[in-house]
């Protein structure tokens, strides 16, 4: 895991109230100016600060790195049907060769064969295995599948958005993240 101390622009990591990220992908933040409304809304515990400080007439304040809402927001009960959800479920490659880049999607029964657009028929697929499969269906086509297409839970995308970190993580953040990762071996001396 990279972690980088340059410039963030000095977003806060944002945890439920149970101190869990509100997601992993895309990450949890906020602006720091939303974070110090936030804090002076009364909507939020400062866990962390940057040393930055803020100066107003009247006062000054270090700008939250980590903050947790006061009252719990209940997950919705089932994720959005949207590309970016369809990408993270299928782990950001075609579900035909394997491929992570151009990504698109397909339906696995063709609309064209009364396929339906939902997550049980359509899969994230690369450009050229989108053509080559058209509007025929899998035995048609030939083709296989990596993974059936399933409807995600919530769980199941935060835990994917897991294993995709941003390419930015503040030192005060790596607490509230990846905590239950497998630790590298190191040995003293």
């Amino acid at each position: 895991m990279r972690v980088s101390l340059g410039s963030n622009n000095f977003s806060a990591l944002v945890l439920n109230a149970d101190f869990q990220p509100l997601s992993y992908f895309p990450l949890s933040l906020w602006p720091w100016q939303s974070a110090l409304k936030a804090v002076f809304l009364d909507r939020v515990s400062v866990l962390h600060e940057y040393q930055k400080v803020v100066r107003s007439p009247s006062m000054s304040m270090k700008l939250p790195s980590v903050v947790a809402l006061k009252d719990f927001v209940k997950p919705q009960r089932a994720p959005a049907f949207t590309r970016f959800n369809l990408f993270l479920r299928d782990g950001f490659c075609c579900q035909y060769c394997g491929r992570s880049d151009e990504l698109t999607f397909d339906h696995v029964i063709p609309i064209s064969q009364g396929g339906l657009t939902t997550w049980t028929n359509v899969v994230a697929a690369c450009p050229d295995c989108n053509f080559k499969k058209g509007s025929k269906s899998i035995d048609e086509s030939k083709m296989k599948l990596l993974s059936v297409p399933r409807q995600p839970t919530n769980m199941y995308l935060h835990n994917k958005g897991r294993k995709f970190p941003p390419n930015y993580l503040h030192e005060t953040w790596l607490d509230f993240l990846y905590w239950d990762t497998e630790l590298e071996p190191h040995s003293s001396g």
